[in-house]
């Protein structure tokens, strides 16, 4: 409300003290745009009060047209022109006598003047003003109150309807289970979510539209490992997408999980190399728990999920053990191109501390 009231006063003084040529064309501009923009939306949208308020404008607007008619025609015209003599036909002869007189003193005064030099006069003739030179002004200044009206929204202080990206949660204060400290090179869940909570993290996705409602870390250890493989992850959360990092620390090689999925009849199995690593893509379904918070405490039977596609890279390009595998979900059991998880990786892998192997 407050940037409204101060553009409507700083508009209302400049057409205040504007010159005429320069207040007029830029009244016509502003009333024949504005005029044409409500009357169409009144047409569209069947709005009688915004036709009324339409007309108005091209009313006005019709109006300050036919006064700058008006004052180009007197600029033309001008005053009538006099007689070489100053004197006009048909004027008896004692009023000539009188005005030959009036001529030669008036001679006679020009005389005197030019020899002390030239003096002006509240009835000297002014320079009048370049009438197309202000109409590009009333142009420029309408221009310029444009953009900054256009500007103002994104450079002052105000409330932005725009949701700001999740960011990862601050996690420096958790206690880090003991396999993170057996283990040198294991990152942690919050480091793996800086590393993925990337700004283009969306339109890698194939969705640039959207922004991320969600970005989360913990720093779990393995399943069946007694707490002593630390296994840390992070993810984030699309409209569309869902995507999860984790990092595993155990002695399974790349090429020992290749051939586990094999033998368990898995069919979407691809082999490649990522930035020197072996890797490879596998797919699996997601897992659905449904959890009651009433009284009874008590919640539904774990259900399948949507298919998920999983790329999984060694730790390093020997392969000696564990693996960082990207993960990709939605909702509604699209996915998209192995492609996308493969630029993921390749872009998310660079951006995790490396630790050094003892």
């Amino acid at each position: 409300m407050f940037m409204i009231w101060w553009d409507h006063r700083v508009l209302g003084f400049l057409l205040r003290f504007l010159p005429f040529w320069v207040r007029e064309p830029l009244l016509i501009l502003i009333g024949s745009v504005l005029g044409v923009r409500i009357t169409y939306l009144a047409v569209r949208d069947h709005d009688q009060v915004a036709a009324l308020l339409g007309v108005v404008f091209l009313v006005f607007t019709a109006i300050r047209v036919y006064v700058v008619v008006r004052a180009v025609r007197a600029r033309r015209n001008g005053s009538p022109a006099a007689t070489a003599e100053g004197v006009a036909v048909g004027v008896p002869a004692e009023t000539q006598a009188q005005a030959h007189a009036q001529a030669q003193a008036q001679a006679h005064a020009q005389e005197a003047q030019a020899a002390v030099g030239p003096r002006p006069g509240p009835g000297a003739p002014q320079k009048e003003p370049n009438v197309w030179g202000q109409a590009i002004a009333a142009v420029a200044l309408f221009g310029a109150l444009g953009g900054a009206l256009w500007v103002a929204p994104y450079v002052m202080p105000g409330d932005h309807t725009t949701p700001k990206p999740a960011s990862c949660s601050d996690g420096e204060d958790e206690k880090l289970p003991k396999a993170y400290k057996e283990t040198p090179r294991a990152v942690t869940g919050e480091e793996l979510c800086k590393a993925l909570n990337r700004p283009d993290l969306a339109r890698l996705l194939g969705t640039p539209q959207e922004t991320a409602t969600s970005a989360s870390s913990s720093n779990n250890t393995a399943a069946l490992t007694d707490g002593k493989v630390a296994e840390p992850e992070a993810e984030v959360r699309f409209d569309t997408y869902t995507v999860n990092v984790s990092a595993t620390y155990n002695k399974l090689t790349t090429a020992q999980y290749i051939r586990l999925k094999q033998l368990g009849g898995e069919q979407y199995v691809k082999t490649l190399t990522v930035l020197g690593r072996p890797a490879v893509f596998s797919s699996d379904h997601t897992m659905k728990f449904e959890i009651n918070l009433g009284s009874g405490g008590t919640g539904g039977p774990v259900q399948q999920g949507p298919l998920a596609r999983t790329l999984s890279v060694a730790l390093d390009p020997k392969d000696r053990g564990g693996s960082y595998d990207f993960t990709v979900w939605s909702e509604s059991g699209a996915l998209p191109d192995d492609d996308v998880l493969l630029h993921i990786a390749e872009k998310v892998l660079p951006a995790i501390p490396e630790r050094t192997v003892h």
